[in-house]
């Protein structure tokens, strides 16, 4: 499933909850990625934008003071950032925000709970794999 995914990408992932951070940082351990930060609000996770350049961002929807919806937002309005993959993780299946989620250019979206093939399979559709001709 993600063989052909360059696991050296930069991925940021924010949570505001440890035990997730943890979970989604170890099951992406396991499929061999390697440069993973983590933040634990909205606002940490564009100070750590300003810092490193991302290719992937896995956030969390419901969070205090600055929602996931509310960074990618942000993030989408930001020029430099407008390439950055972004995968929404959520318990919030509701219709009207998966629409939100997709005017905004949400690359993937994974209802909660979730499994790690789930989250596999979700980076592997937002990195496909180029054909070689």
């Amino acid at each position: 499933m993600l063989e052909n995914v360059d696991k050296s990408i930069n991925i940021l992932v924010v949570d505001d909850h440890p035990l997730t951070r943890d979970m989604v940082r170890t099951i992406l351990r396991q499929f061999g990625f390697i440069n993973l930060v983590t933040a634990e609000t909205g606002k940490k996770a564009l100070e750590r934008l300003n810092e490193t350049i991302f290719d992937l961002i896995i956030c969390d929807w419901n969070m205090p003071s600055m929602s996931g919806i509310e960074v990618l937002r942000t993030i989408r309005a930001t020029p430099k950032y407008k390439s950055v993959k972004f995968i929404m993780l959520t318990a919030e299946a509701y219709r009207d925000s998966v629409k939100e989620a997709a005017s905004l250019n949400v690359d993937g979206y994974i209802a909660k709970p979730f499994t790690a093939a789930q989250l596999g399979e979700q980076i592997s559709i937002v990195f496909p794999v180029q054909s070689q001709t």
